[in-house]
């Protein structure tokens, strides 16, 4: 991503208002890149492009200007409607030097050769008149529209003809396009929106300021611009990028995400594909290793962000990566209570005069001229002509001076500015569920908002007419429905917001309706009941109908089917029925595709090999789990294996995960336990 000026020479030390460049490769961040002038930008890009090309690697170059004028303008001066004969045509006529350009004298040229005289472009920055380039609007005349299409919908966007003053574009563009027609001439570009983007590089233009937001404290704006834009394009998944480049504007061009920048931001995620839970053709039984894959693989966050203070964020899933608005610590400074002067002391004894005071925490820092130390208390800055301190316990006062003993290293007991992080650091990245202790690195170094996922809202539905409310009467053949309030609080330990969507009797039309309530109010339904393909498997039915759904039969046990689909967009896992196996489904399956579905990205939870104490003959095929706890120091299980046995799920305390081969088990060998709080249950 490039932030191009078309100013003179900025100088060696970088400053705002400059060229800037951002690179970003996958999910690595480089650093960004100054260039004082446009002559240095071109030759670092040619540089950049070349070994890219090389590498083989496909690069999209984002620019920051306008890559046409509005409409009739090209035709009318080089006598093509085509905007890459308008960029020739430039690059033949302009003149560019460090400290200095023609581009005022031509756009006056441009102007008489119209045949206006007093338009369209205006404004001369220049101490010389120019005949034909106006210093302000009077008398001005334009046969063309003011802005492209594009800019009338982009907020604050300046017109192309403005020459000069602040925030004014036509100079950028001016002196940009001839440096694109010479990079074309070089490699193999495509340019968007006019070709078809099947060369190995492709020019974009994109606005940094739609998206960017706002740089951290003592970051160059432009420098944190270019490095926000090329990570939220690069982060785009393929779908999406591809949906954002169908544009058609021939001639003026336009502005890539202009109308999705809430979703660039991540403000509004994109929605999932239709087929995103199908199976490959001629799969009947998945195993649990290969459904993640799959899972990990086509789901993304759903959720909106927002941005919120410190206060209220423990808990929250970071929207985007978060960077230290200032160093901690901000100023070296002092570990201990003692005695601060400069440069460290040999063997031997020494004595150095105090200067009247003392620095503490808080305080500014002074100044300690050469031979002298000072008192200074832990947590404290440390005075210019301060750069070791010495343990109050191993020096004697007298006299007004401080005796000690050396050998002492410079920089002893102190620590540097930025130690333990720098300014513009990342110090949370994307995905993260912020803590306690994150609160604290984010107030340290002078974060006092963050952008987060808007919490995932769960809704859950119970389906069938055997079930009635507990505490109801139930007739003979119901049964209580156990699943709806696990499931509920399943949601709401996962981090996420329950909602009770009640339970449908085995009516389709009432449950399309159910689901149609839902897709409005949450972010991901459950269902438990109807997962399977019996007549009144309703959930199947219903999702098969809206073209979205899949039966997966896993190779799980308890479980087997799994029917997954989205209904108006909105993901639905149809759980089955039976509770334990609506649990451990929940676990296995649910709960990762859900932490994506927040924004925080797959979560396997962390398992532990203990002995076993107790004996299994398991067969080939399925992975199962079984019930079970720790007791001295060994895993033991549930005597009763079979599903319908829900006293073993209140009993166990995590579950014991056996993988698909066959194997014989018997106390002391070693499986794998996860306790339910690896899947973060409270115990």
């Amino acid at each position: 991503m490039v932030d191009w000026s078309a100013g003179n020479d900025r100088g060696p030390r970088p400053v705002k208002d400059a060229i800037w460049i951002g690179v970003q490769r996958g999910a690595a961040a480089e650093e960004p890149v100054y260039q004082r002038n446009r002559q240095e930008a071109e030759g670092w890009l040619e540089a950049f492009l070349t070994v890219e090309h090389d590498e083989g690697r496909r690069v999209l170059v984002g620019f920051d200007f306008p890559f046409g004028y509005p409409l009739g303008f090209s035709e009318a001066l080089c006598g093509s409607s085509d905007p890459l004969d308008l960029w020739d045509w430039f690059e033949a006529r302009i003149e560019d030097e460090p400290k200095g350009n023609n581009r005022f004298d031509l756009a006056a040229e441009i102007n008489l050769g119209l045949g206006l005289g007093q338009g369209p472009f205006w404004f001369n920055t220049l101490s010389r008149d120019i005949e034909g380039l106006p210093r302000n609007k009077d008398g001005y005349a334009n046969p063309f529209p003011e802005k492209r299409r594009c800019e009338d919908r982009a907020k604050g966007a300046f017109t192309c003809w403005q020459m000069g003053g602040a925030g004014a574009v036509g100079g950028q563009v001016m002196m940009g396009l001839p440096v694109l027609a010479r990079l074309r001439r070089q490699f193999e570009v495509a340019v968007w929106p006019y070709q078809p983007l099947t060369a190995p590089i492709a020019f974009v233009e994109i606005w940094p300021s739609l998206t960017a937001g706002t740089a951290p404290e003592g970051m160059i704006k432009d420098a944190w611009q270019v490095q926000q834009i090329a990570g939220q394009v690069a982060q785009l998944p393929a779908d999406r990028l591809a949906a954002l480049l169908d544009v058609d504007a021939p001639e003026e061009g336009w502005i890539f995400g202009l109308g999705h920048e809430d979703e660039l931001r991540g403000d509004v995620p994109p929605p999932l594909r239709n087929d995103c839970f199908a199976l490959p053709p001629g799969v009947h039984w998945t195993p649990v290793s290969e459904a993640h894959d799959l899972l990990k693989a086509r789901l993304s966050a759903v959720t909106r962000t927002e941005t919120v203070p410190l206060g209220v964020a423990a808990g929250r899933i970071a929207a985007q990566a978060v960077f230290a608005a200032r160093a901690n610590p901000p100023l070296p400074n002092t570990a201990v209570d003692g005695y601060g002067f400069s440069g460290g002391r040999g063997a031997g004894t020494h004595e150095l005069p105090l200067v009247e005071g003392r620095a503490a925490a808080g305080d500014a820092p002074g100044a300690v001229p050469e031979g002298l130390a000072i008192r200074v208390l832990t947590g404290a800055a440390l005075p210019e002509g301060v750069d070791t301190v010495i343990l109050q316990e191993d020096v004697g006062l007298a006299d007004g001076s401080v005796r000690f003993s050396g050998p002492i290293k410079a920089g002893a007991n102190t620590r540097k500015a930025g130690e333990d992080v720098s300014a513009g650091e990342e110090i949370l990245p994307v995905g993260r569920k912020i803590t306690p202790a994150d609160l604290a690195l984010l107030a340290a170094t002078g974060v006092s908002e963050v952008a987060v996922r808007k919490p995932l809202k769960v809704g859950v539905i119970s389906t069938g007419d055997e079930l009635v409310e507990p505490g109801a009467s139930a007739r003979d053949g119901q049964i209580y429905d156990a699943n709806r309030p696990m499931l509920l609080a399943l949601a709401e330990q996962f981090g996420h917001v329950p909602v009770d969507l009640g339970r449908v009797p085995d009516d389709r039309e009432l449950l399309r309706a159910r689901l149609d309530s839902a897709a409005a109010e949450v972010d991901v339904i459950l269902t438990s009941g109807g997962a399977s393909a019996g007549d009144e498997d309703h959930v199947s039915a219903l999702l098969e109908q809206a073209g979205a759904m899949a039966l997966w039969r896993m190779a799980i046990k308890p479980g087997r089917p799994l029917a997954l689909g989205l209904w108006q967009g909105v993901p639905v896992f149809g759980l089955p029925g039976n509770p334990v196996a609506a649990l451990v489904c929940a676990l296995i399956f649910a709960r990762p595709a859900m932490s994506v579905l927040a924004g925080a990205g797959w979560a396997d939870p962390q398992g532990f090999e203990v002995p076993a104490a107790f004996v299994k003959s398991k067969k080939a095929g399925r992975r199962e789990y079984l019930r079970a706890r720790i007791r001295g120091g060994r895993a033991e299980v549930f005597a009763s294996e079979g599903s319908g046995r829900i006293s073993g799920l209140s009993w166990a305390e995590g579950l014991v995960e056996l993988p698909e081969p066959a194997g014989e088990i018997k106390p002391g060998d070693m499986v794998r336990y996860v306790p339910f709080g690896s899947y973060g249950l409270a115990g």
